[in-house]
């Protein structure tokens, strides 16, 4: 006779007095506030221990007994109590009096885009520096009360922890994460739906599904590729972090810079500052310049407008902190994008003659893309600026004139070069124009 085995986990309820605790695990605010991990401590240490740290394990674990008991005693629930109205307070706050000079929570926002970011152990979603970098940004943003929003990847078994066998060799393990057991939730569109978005890979229509998590005053936006509808390849996009071939990182790049352009639309988000923290999110500026084209503007106005609101960071100034992809893969991955109509301004009729100026450009479709990212982080600044708002029409206000955000020679890689100072595409500009 055939048996099914099923795997059940009875879960405790929370007392009443003690409900918000549930709040309190889907905020990564814990990550930073010893107060707030400090009540689930406080509950069963060794418990807590045994959870790694994690609130929202240790909820579906402690015994109903404990928590009965918690809503009992008088002390706890006193601190409890405490906890939540600094927690309350903290969420109330508007921006601090110096960050308030420099950006307006009505009117600017910050999309801040990294591989990785490292909140707590209990978020596996980091490796190391960078990652422990950019949960400090995230955090420091969120005391701040600053404008900001943060875009990465939902890694499905993260990064690797490591054993040394008997030969003296580094064995990679990794550990499928569950993500029932992180502070995140599905972002929902409009009609309360999973919100999804798409990206061409190669040939190939992926689809991400966006997660969103609260931490503290700020929202993390992330991707997911492990869906049913992709193609088992496709799945495995977003599995590891800092995994695979070159190949594998290509695809993640793709997904983190233009699939969380379009993530970011998709949920209503319109950033005027837009900073890449190291080179993993560059094609965003692809994406960005293919939206400016697509609404009318010729591709140097458009390349000139990505740039002025671009941020470019890095904690490893050396070639080998950076990825490097060859011609025929940039060509293969990004196909569809680079063959597409995407940078031909659409028909108007009071634009003829820009029109036919602008489809008789010589450059080729691919020396658009890399011309973009090249430019766009060259001309990028160190700081956060109040770069442009709209206005009226397709008129900008900028804080800079054009010349002053642009290099004023020729940056790009010596292997675009027709010549020892100037690559075909500067040498070929207009009279007076040295850079591209």
């Amino acid at each position: 006779m055939h048996k099914t085995r099923f795997t059940l986990e009875v879960q405790p309820t929370l007392p009443p007095r003690l409900h918000r605790l549930t709040e309190l695990a889907n905020d990564l605010l814990y990550s930073w506030d010893r107060q707030v991990r400090g009540l689930f401590y406080r509950l069963d240490s060794d418990l807590w221990d045994a959870c790694k740290h994690n609130p929202k394990v240790f909820l579906r674990r402690v015994s109903q007994d404990r928590l009965e008991h918690a809503a009992e005693d008088r002390v706890f629930v006193e601190d409890y109590n405490r906890v939540l109205s600094v927690y309350d307070t903290y969420n109330q706050e508007t921006i601090t009096a110096g960050a308030s000079e420099l950006l307006s929570p009505d009117q600017d926002l910050v999309a801040y885009f990294c591989a990785e970011f490292g909140f707590h152990e209990s978020f596996p979603i980091y490796s190391g520096g960078l990652g422990i970098l950019a949960g400090d940004y995230c955090k420091a943003a969120s005391d701040l009360g600053l404008p900001f929003v943060a875009v990465g990847l939902l890694y499905r078994q993260g990064y690797f922890t490591q054993t040394i066998d008997g030969e003296g060799v580094q064995v990679a393990h990794y550990t499928p994460t569950n993500f029932a057991d992180l502070p995140v939730t599905p972002a929902l569109n409009n009609n309360g739906q999973e919100l999804h978005v798409k990206v061409q890979v190669a040939e190939r229509e992926v689809s991400l599904k966006v997660w969103e998590a609260k931490a503290g005053r700020i929202t993390l936006y992330l991707l997911d590729s492990d869906l049913p509808e992709n193609a088992e390849a496709d799945r495995s996009i977003t599995y590891q972090l800092a995994g695979g071939d070159t190949h594998t990182r290509i695809q993640q790049e793709i997904v983190l810079g233009i699939g969380g352009v379009r993530a970011l639309r998709a949920v209503g988000r319109n950033p005027n500052v837009w900073h890449i923290n190291e080179g993993h999110a560059a094609f965003l500026i692809l994406e960005r310049c293919r939206e400016q084209v697509q609404e009318g503007l010729d591709f140097d106005s458009a390349l000139e407008l990505v740039a002025c609101n671009t941020v470019f960071t890095t904690h490893t100034p050396v070639a080998a902190g950076h990825d490097i992809f060859d011609h025929d893969l940039i060509t293969t991955y990004l196909a569809d994008l680079i063959n597409s109509s995407a940078w031909t301004r659409p028909p108007s009729s009071n634009s003829a003659a820009a029109r036919a100026t602008s489809t008789a450009s010589t450059r080729p479709p691919w020396r658009y893309a890399a011309h973009a990212i090249a430019t766009a982080s060259v001309a990028s600044t160190d700081r956060w600026p109040r770069a442009w708002s709209p206005t009226s029409g397709r008129r900008y206000r900028r804080t800079r004139t054009p010349s002053a955000m642009s290099p004023t020679a020729c940056t790009c890689p010596p292997s675009w070069r027709a010549n020892g100072s100037t690559c075909s595409i500067c040498a070929s500009a207009a009279a007076g124009a040295t850079n591209c």
